[in-house]
């Protein structure tokens, strides 16, 4: 590929990056934001037996997990968005990577981003806690599979718009771009 083509390439690459990660965290925003405004926290509402929208507040990862300090983990997470800004350079303008590797790495971002500011934002604005500490607002729920008492046994996680762009995105890494993957960690 010559060296104009190759430019043209990597600038739509970047228009694409930039479009997915400020589409994507749009679409959690307007969600999140939506149910910050109009549900009580703790409040669910069916909208068909195996989906609901439930306000939940999460103070640690994902499935609630609360390895670090809060404080630890948003910063943490601020690492991983500028690691992975870096890495997506690299797989852009010295790497010619593939365009949907290129663009599962964009969700990623995108879905951390998202959750970082809920925790940088949300928790000054909404939760009464300080900058950097806030929960992460999630919402949906499957409750998919129930056992004979009507206990769910499967789905039991409430998430949000971007743990599902950093869960798929990762999923489609390892169905589709593994070979991708294993090579920039060598």
């Amino acid at each position: 590929m010559g060296e104009i083509e190759q430019t043209g390439r990597s600038k739509g690459l970047v228009w694409l990056v930039i479009g997915i990660v400020v589409g994507a965290l749009v679409i959690d925003q307007v969600i999140k934001l939506s149910v910050v405004y109009h549900f009580a926290l703790g409040e669910s509402r069916e909208v068909f037996s195996w989906f609901w929208l439930c306000y939940v507040e999460n103070n640690g990862m994902a499935f609630g997990i609360e390895w670090f300090s809060k404080l630890a983990l948003t910063l943490f997470r601020l690492a991983a968005v500028g690691l992975l800004g870096w890495y997506i350079h690299t797989l852009i303008y010295k790497q010619h990577a593939r365009t949907g590797y290129i663009a599962t790495i964009a969700f990623i971002i995108a879905g951390a981003l998202g959750n970082i500011i809920d925790c940088v934002f949300y928790g000054k604005l909404f939760q009464g806690t300080s900058w950097f500490y806030g929960r992460v607002v999630d919402m949906f729920y499957f409750p998919l599979i129930h056992n004979s008492a009507g206990e769910v046994v499967f789905f039991r996680p409430v998430f949000n718009f971007a743990d599902s762009c950093i869960t798929c995105s990762v999923i489609i890494i390892l169905l589709f771009y593994l070979k991708d993957l294993n090579r920039d960690l060598k």
